[in-house]
């Protein structure tokens, strides 16, 4: 009997009638054929870091552990493939070996490559688009088995779906990267007024690489961060350890843990740890190689959602829900995240046409979060937000559809490569209606 799975958030979890671990692209296109012999749905599900139930497995669990290898590098052009399942923190530091490394990360890298794609993972920086962006071909295993590569060139209306598709188009089995030669970020993290930060934001944003800020609730200050890109070969002057040890783990992640725990028994004393939280966090100003500044150590369980509203709607609705904490005292214990990303031809992209600030919001995974997450859907929604794939929401199939102008295009596709919902489940069937042979 197989072992039951969950999610690193501890929102999903299942146990699989199958559990499968292919070690090639052949060894999983058998996978599917038996699936869809049996009349099985079967699933990819990465590392775990969704949010949602996008990657649960009922019947036919794959799990890609074994399907993590480096296959070709091309330096001169800077195009890397690999196989899907190779998470990022292991596929950085390959990439460095060859003087390459991804034009943008998020803050998290334990994703798998497939997975970071499939849902949008993104970083920060209105120059620079999703990781899903960085993607010039990819392999499929559709839903007969069959083995599909998508390009530009190559099945480009495929492509144009794939490179944000939940799973449901077909299970990744290689993806080849546009990346860049080596480079380092000098990176500034320091406190400001939110108030501040929010009347200069435009500014801000494109005078830096990449920015972005944290703003805990119950607090009048921003954590802001902006990077600078540098050559790779540039002298480094990274974080020392005793730093990083204090920061990273004492006060972010053991410190914070503990509080929050007091927290949770004492509600009325979260406004009082978000604030000590934001004097506690140092400032920092540092020269390192980017796969070691993106990243950050997330050990803190928390619930996620996210937002991609357009530009110009950000600063209207941060300062509306700002002023409804104020008014009704949630006790709110996680920052929003505010990130940027420029405007993708991507049919699913949440940047789909437009360029977009990103806004996460959170909560401490003991404490309830409907509430505060239902007023930010309802404020970021009105301001035309679409909610990150792999994060916690409350939208349906005819509500997404209004706000993706190329829903029933990605929708049609789908039907038409697996018409018997084998790439899917429930929640899957939620967000984008029920494959025609469960209709």
């Amino acid at each position: 009997m197989t072992q039951q799975w969950q999610n690193w958030a501890r929102t999903e979890r299942v146990t699989p009638r199958q559990v499968r671990t292919p070690r090639t692209t052949s060894e999983l296109s058998t996978i599917v054929t038996e699936a869809a012999r049996d009349g099985l749905r079967v699933r990819a599900i990465g590392s775990g870091h969704s949010f949602t139930g996008v990657a649960v497995a009922p019947d036919v669990q794959v799990r890609p552990d074994a399907m993590d290898g480096l296959i070709a590098v091309d330096r001169a052009t800077g195009l890397v493939t690999v196989q899907a399942g190779i998470p990022l923190h292991r596929l950085n530091p390959l990439l460095a070996e060859h003087g390459l490394a991804m034009e943008v990360l998020g803050d998290i890298d334990r994703q798998t490559i497939a997975g970071a794609i499939s849902t949008g993972t993104h970083g920060s920086g209105e120059r620079f688009g999703s990781i899903s962006t960085q993607v010039r071909a990819l392999e499929l295993v559709t839903a007969d088995g069959s083995v599909l590569t998508c390009s530009a060139t190559e099945n480009p209306e495929l492509f144009t779906a794939a490179r944000v598709s939940l799973g449901t188009l077909g299970i990744i089995a290689t993806v080849t990267l546009q990346c860049v030669p080596l480079y380092a970020l000098h990176a500034v993290d320091e406190p400001r007024p939110i108030d501040d930060v929010l009347d200069e934001i435009d500014d801000l944003v494109a005078a830096n690489d990449h920015y972005e800020f944290f703003w805990f609730p119950h607090t009048e200050t921003a954590l802001t961060r902006r990077y600078t890109r540098l050559p790779g070969d540039v002298e480094l002057r990274p974080w020392n350890r005793v730093s990083r040890f204090v920061d990273d783990r004492l006060v972010t992640n053991i410190g914070f843990e503990a509080l929050l725990r007091v927290g949770t028994r004492r509600p009325s004393l979260i406004p009082g740890i978000t604030r000590f939280v934001t004097k506690a966090v140092g400032s920092r100003d540092i020269v390192d190689l980017a796969p070691n500044v993106y990243a950050s150590a997330r050990n803190v369980r928390f619930r996620e959602s996210e937002y991609a509203v357009p530009r110009a709607h950000l600063v209207e609705a941060l300062r509306e829900l700002k002023s409804w904490l104020d008014k009704h005292g949630e006790p709110v214990s996680f920052p929003f995240e505010v990130r940027f990303s420029r405007a993708d031809d991507i049919w699913l992209s949440p940047a789909h046409d437009r360029d977009v600030a990103y806004v996460a919001f959170h909560q401490y995974h003991r404490l309830p979060h409907q509430r505060w997450f239902g007023i930010c859907e309802q404020v970021l929604g009105e301001a035309g937000g679409r909610p990150h794939w792999g994060k916690l929401h409350s939208l349906g199939a005819e509500e997404l559809r209004q706000r993706y102008p190329r829903f029933d295009d990605f929708v049609r596709l789908r039907d038409a490569l697996d018409p018997a919902g084998r790439f899917g489940n429930d929640h899957l069937d939620r967000v984008l209606g029920p494959a025609p042979a469960s209709r």
